[in-house]
């Protein structure tokens, strides 16, 4: 069973494995085991006083656990609102009609605008799923355990929620967009800028254009790439726009890729996900739709499982699925079907 909780200092190591893994441009899972740390320490604060408030930038860790042998297997994450101190830099994409009667020419004329957003949304990242876990709907549930988090805990988060997707990067770690762009002004490549990020964003202020940038003064394989995903992020990126994510027509700084949105009570499984009561647990096989169940507790955890729906609202779990959740029977979980449109509640 694959249960999904809050990491601990406990998985340091096994969260370093995991970040040997992952190729460049995964900025929030670095092989740096002091920021790992420190991402460890400030989840769990943020996951010791989560209530019903206004969000204020906490930073929620999960990571994906073979329940039988403790191995964990992948990551995902959520800050409450990005911005604050240090503000949330993007570039929005803008395109102007022109036109020339003399020469008879009509052009539209893309520009990229950069953003800073001090006050901005919620944003869900840092996945990544080992690949021994991939193809097995792994990645889903552990994607979708961050929205039934906020399903239970609306208001501790913002009401649009973003995702950064990882952009056009090669084996080398280049990336055009960046050799086209930011190369010319902070004279590093990819790799360092991209690690540079993790820890302060001053240099992004001190040397980013100030003016707009003219996309048709830009090489074609750098036009090329910008809104695109790296084919690795693709199914990340399905799973978002399932949920109901759309392109919010701005890209990363780096390395171009999209940013997505989507407000928070449009999310399907915030919408969806209902609070039931454990009615039983039996160790009879069930047959119904799969569901992503979570803890109503604060001490979250979540899987995916068959349940059975009774009349009266209640639910029937089986027992492999109570142990890893620990929940037992007259406990009230949160569920919602793992893929959209598989089944109905009765």
């Amino acid at each position: 069973m694959l249960v999904i909780r809050p990491a601990t200092p406990a998985d340091l190591d096994q969260l370093l494995e995991l970040a040997g893994l992952t190729s460049f441009g995964l900025t929030t899972l670095p092989r740096d085991p002091d920021f790992l740390r420190r991402r460890i320490r400030d989840s769990e604060r943020g996951f010791d006083r989560i209530a019903d408030a206004e969000p204020r930038g906490e930073s929620y860790l999960l990571v994906m656990e073979e329940s039988q042998t403790g191995r964990v297997l992948g990551t995902a994450g959520i800050v409450s609102k990005v911005g604050g101190f240090e503000p949330f830099y993007a570039f929005r994409i803008e395109t102007e009609h022109s036109a020339s009667k003399t020469l008879g020419v009509h052009r539209d004329i893309t520009t990229l605008h950069l953003v800073r957003e001090h006050d901005g949304p919620s944003e869900v990242g840092s996945m990544f799923i080992h690949p021994d876990a991939r193809g097995r709907g792994a990645g889903r549930a552990l994607s979708l355990a961050r929205f039934l988090f906020i399903a239970e805990h609306p208001k501790s988060f913002d009401e649009t929620v973003i995702a950064e997707m990882r952009g056009v990067i090669d084996d080398r770690g280049r990336s055009e967009f960046w050799d086209a762009v930011g190369k010319h002004f902070y004279e590093i490549d990819f790799p360092k800028a991209d690690s540079l990020s993790i820890l302060n964003k001053r240099f992004i202020a001190d040397l980013m254009p100030r003016h707009p940038i003219y996309l048709t003064l830009l090489p074609h394989q750098a036009q090329a790439v910008i809104g695109q995903v790296h084919p690795d992020t693709a199914p990340a990126l399905a799973i978002l726009e399932a949920e109901g994510f759309s392109a919010t027509g701005m890209v990363d700084i780096f390395d171009a890729g999209p940013i997505v949105s989507c407000r928070r009570d449009d999310l399907r499984l915030v919408r969806e996900s209902r609070r039931a009561m454990v009615a039983a647990i039996t160790d009879d096989a069930l047959t119904s739709p799969v569901h992503l169940i979570g803890t109503t507790a604060t001490a979250f955890r979540a899987c995916a499982t068959p349940l059975r729906h009774l009349p009266d609202g209640g639910v029937v779990l089986p027992r492999d699925a109570a142990e890893a959740l620990g929940v037992a029977a007259g406990d009230t979980i949160r569920t919602g079907m793992l893929r959209p449109g598989r089944g109905a509640r009765p």
